[in-house]
């Protein structure tokens, strides 16, 4: 016998929600509401996407990764990987080192059309850094901010390279 109510559908925009629709417990379908606040669909993650991961601590937001890997169909890569990136997700706060040298560093494995998210807590948050400090720190490791989102108690500023640098085709 199924309890509950069965919310499945073909909304590929649900899929977490269809997922769990789909998880039987004990005979009964399991239904939740698809609360996740679309942190994966803020940062233009698509499924197959390689993502990796810099910066991870205590303090990274377990959601945000979550949701990430969901998004992806994958686990997030660490920082040592020698595969070809799409995206770098850089969790950074104040004091974590040279910001510079780091974005150095993570544009190594980036794809020509790869972006960089740097994510810092919000204002007024332990470890806040400034979106200027981001700001001047990216053309410095060839790099060009293009907006910023908003990540529960994180905020998100998008990197890419120059179209010039990544050369034009």
């Amino acid at each position: 016998m199924t309890t509950g109510l069965r919310l499945c559908d073909d909304n590929p925009q649900s899929q977490s929600a269809q997922t769990a629709c789909e998880q039987m417990q004990g005979g009964s379908t399991v239904v939740a509401a698809d609360h996740a606040p679309g942190y994966a669909r803020k940062l233009g993650i698509q499924r197959d996407q390689v993502v990796q991961e810099w910066g991870w601590d205590e303090d990274t937001d377990d959601e945000i990764r979550a949701d990430v890997e969901e998004a992806c169909g994958g686990e997030l890569l660490d920082e040592d990987t020698d595969e070809v990136v799409d995206v770098v997700l850089l969790w950074w706060r104040d004091g974590d080192g040279d910001l510079v040298d780091t974005l150095m560093d993570a544009i190594g494995p980036l794809a020509e059309d790869g972006v960089i998210w740097v994510l810092t807590p919000k204002t007024g948050k332990p470890g806040h850094v400034l979106p200027a400090e981001i700001a001047e720190a990216a053309p410095t490791a060839g790099l060009m901010p293009t907006s910023s989102v908003n990540l529960g108690d994180w905020s998100a500023s998008r990197l890419v390279q120059p179209k010039s640098r990544t050369g034009k085709r």
